[in-house]
């Protein structure tokens, strides 16, 4: 029997299903001004003295206050000063978006003491030299807010203070409802989630369209308008993926049905993923030595019953938004987390195509959203394998009995002994997951096993369906029911047979 995902066990419950970019935060930076080595040779070749660091930049931040004056002028607009440290911007925008309404244009300006990277003179005197050395300091920001007519809601951070360094937040979602209503394509948003859209897999399609070259453009164009000092010192913004959040929506037709299982599903979870499970989930190999935040978190928000997997920079989470959308979510704060296959540029200027760390850059987001779409879709396999048990009990109960291949017999799988649970949980690593498993690398993690017992337990395995064959290579991938079995054998043991069996000695 092939593996039921919940999208299609609950097909006729859902509206539909939606994945795309929700939470993007873009960082530029002046290219030769956003180190301290760079910012020192820059003022070497403009002939400015080291020591008159501050004098270069008072000019440019006096500059740029000008313009947000000169701005708000225009658009009617009172720059508003934030004082308070808990004080929801957004808060302040909804109210504002409600008296004036969507139509593009600049919603509101907010300015803010905070904190901002700087530079400070310094003389080595054994090199007799001037140099900056980097340093932090507090500088006047200001927030842009406005509504534009591709990307929706969105602000634009401005320094007042060399070296400039902007920070452009967009949602995915409103992106997604303005080219919705481009095409014509009649939807419901609340919040940043869609309720229900009148063709879902248009919708899908146009969410994979999410174009880095139209977004630089964008970018380039607000830096052009809002940060006087690129036209002044003649640089150009170099733009990065500061953090990015994608969403997989399950959105169900009423909150009923979605709440009939997912509190179940839930506390499965809470129990049922190990570490191991969650570098499976993000395509990673989890090593002894990991030394990076790892694990599970529970809470409860306005938003819904959430819980929140962590591997490092990374985090993908599920909850129930509005008790009618079931979310899968990563937020990635450090793309290069993730590998991709593309051209490095080596030291010694030659060039390879190989798996490497993923650039930074904006152009990487169609293949971090790949990545991202793996990663929901093996999060999907195993909360499904989870949330049904009634056919996960019928395939355990078929791969406990002995096997017939070739006149040879291969005894079942006892599930509640610790040797073939913790098979099962070998199975279940990430790196099998990524790369496949071989004799070679079992017997690493079964060092009381030799090649040719090995050899024996993968032909069982292979008997039972739990393991299949790469081509002509000796290399296994667990099968979906492999993949179910292990999954459901340890929810019986570390959920129900280990603790109740704690219960009754106690």
């Amino acid at each position: 029997m092939s593996e039921e995902l919940l999208t299609e066990k609950y097909d006729e419950l859902l509206n539909g299903v939606l994945e795309c970019y929700d939470r993007v935060i873009i960082v530029g930076h002046l290219g030769p001004l956003s180190y301290a080595q760079g910012m020192t040779n820059y003022l070497y070749g403009q002939q400015i003295r080291i020591f008159d660091y501050t004098k270069f930049a008072e000019p440019l931040r006096d500059e740029i206050k000008g313009r947000m004056t000169e701005i708000a002028t225009e658009n009617g607009l009172k720059i508003e000063y934030i004082g308070k440290k808990r004080w929801r911007k957004e808060d302040r925008i909804k109210e504002i978006i409600k008296e004036r309404g969507e139509e593009p244009g600049i919603v509101h300006i907010f300015s803010a003491l905070e904190t901002c990277k700087s530079y400070k003179p310094w003389y080595d005197k054994g090199q007799g030299k001037a140099y900056l050395k980097k340093d932090t300091g507090k500088c006047l920001h200001y927030y842009v807010y406005f509504i534009d007519e591709d990307y929706g809601l969105c602000y634009l951070r401005i320094p007042t203070w060399c070296p400039f360094r902007l920070q452009f937040y967009c949602n995915g979602h409103s992106w997604l409802a303005q080219q919705l209503k481009q095409t014509g394509i009649e939807f419901e948003l609340m919040d940043n989630a869609f309720v229900d859209i009148a063709d879902f897999e248009a919708a899908n399609q146009l969410a994979a369209q999410f174009d880095p070259k139209v977004l630089h453009a964008k970018l380039d164009e607000l830096a052009q308008r809002y940060c006087p000092v690129v036209k002044t010192l003649n640089l150009t913004y170099r733009w990065s993926v500061m953090q990015a959040e994608f969403a997989t929506d399950l959105v169900f037709k009423c909150q009923e049905e979605l709440q009939a299982f997912y509190p179940h599903l839930l506390e499965t979870l809470i129990h049922a993923v190990k570490p191991v499970n969650i570098a499976t989930f993000l395509g990673r190999k989890l090593h002894s030595n990991y030394q990076d935040e790892m694990g599970n978190r529970f809470n409860v928000r306005h938003l819904g019953s959430c819980i929140r997997h962590q591997m490092g920079p990374v985090s993908i989470k599920m909850y129930d938004k509005f008790s009618l959308i079931l979310r899968i979510e990563t937020t990635v704060n450090d793309v290069s987390f993730f590998q991709q296959y593309r051209q490095v540029h080596h030291r010694h200027g030659q060039t390879s195509t190989k798996w490497a760390p993923m650039l930074k850059s904006i152009y990487s987001l169609p293949a971090l959203r790949e990545c991202l779409v793996a990663a929901h879709r093996r999060y999907l396999k195993f909360i499904s394998a989870i949330e049904t048990p009634e056919f996960g009990l019928q395939q355990l109960q078929q791969v406990t009995e002995t096997q017939t291949d070739n006149n040879r017999r291969y005894k079942g799988f006892n599930l509640l002994t610790e040797a073939d649970a913790f098979l099962l949980r070998t199975l279940l690593r990430g790196e099998f997951a990524v790369t496949g498993l071989t004799n070679k690398a079992l017997r690493q993690l079964l060092p009381d096993k030799n090649s040719g017992q090995v050899s024996r337990l993968l032909k069982r395995l292979r008997v039972h369906g739990l393991i299949k064959k790469v081509g002509k290579h000796y290399k296994y991938h667990l099968t979906n029911l492999g993949r179910q079995i292990a999954t459901m054998a340890l929810k019986l043991r570390e959920m129900y047979v280990i603790p109740t069996l704690a219960q009754t000695s106690a």
